[in-house]
């Protein structure tokens, strides 16, 4: 019993930490909102390749998140990266593609050329890892989340948000894979709709993300 109740008391703190850690990533990766930019991203994409780009993307999210979970600190300071500087560069691409999406013409930044989808399939699933996988998925708050989350060093805190972030990841490639009834329900008309509302919310994320990508770096320089 005594063994059976030590158990139950160091389960406890795990659980919280891990539906903290969980939430926190739900709350700054937001599947549904990002459900909808897939569909502006990929609105000229048939099914299958709608499918293999969000694979792809979620693949790519996770595989980057665990990388700086892991090793972050060190990639950071390896390269001479701040966080501040990741956000003002995240920012302004983000920003970028915002303002193409609600023209209404797709960027050369997240969306194959013509000539480019001649050569190669490839070439329209590059969104799937610029900008979808980074930064929309694994952004500058989704990286520095996952770092704050594991930075205590114990190995089963480690464990936890690794997890939690495999967990929303999957969660996320549900919805990606479910918005493809959403397409045909919406229909093209429906999609240019969405895909110009995207791209506004896009342009307000991205000014979001370098307005705090600035404020970070006046901080880290005022004495």
């Amino acid at each position: 019993m005594d063994a059976l109740h030590f158990s139950l008391a160091d389960l406890k703190p795990s659980m919280g930490h891990a539906l903290s850690v969980f939430m926190g990533f739900f709350a700054i990766m937001n599947p549904i909102a990002n459900t909808a930019v897939f569909l502006g991203l990929t609105a000229s994409d048939s099914n299958a390749v709608r499918r293999r780009v969000a694979f792809k993307a979620i693949l790519a999210a996770f595989i980057l998140v665990v990388a700086f979970v892991l090793l972050g600190k060190l990639i950071f300071g390896l390269f001479g990266i701040t966080l501040p500087a990741f956000r003002v560069t995240g920012g302004v691409l983000v920003a970028l593609i915002g303002y193409q999406m609600l023209h209404g013409s797709p960027s050369s930044v997240h969306h194959p050329t013509d000539s480019d989808r001649a050569d190669s399939l490839e070439a329209q699933l590059s969104i799937a890892i610029s900008p979808l996988a980074i930064p929309i998925l694994a952004g500058p708050g989704t990286i520095a989340t996952a770092m704050n989350f594991a930075s205590a060093g114990t190995l089963g805190e480690l464990i936890v948000t690794i997890i939690a972030f495999g967990l929303l990841c999957a969660i996320t490639l549900l919805f990606f894979l479910f918005g493809e009834r959403l397409v045909g329900f919406l229909g093209q008309s429906g999609l240019n709709v969405v895909t110009r509302i995207m791209g506004l919310i896009l342009a307000v994320i991205g000014v979001q993300m370098l307005l705090d990508g600035l404020a970070g770096a006046a901080k880290a320089l005022l004495p």
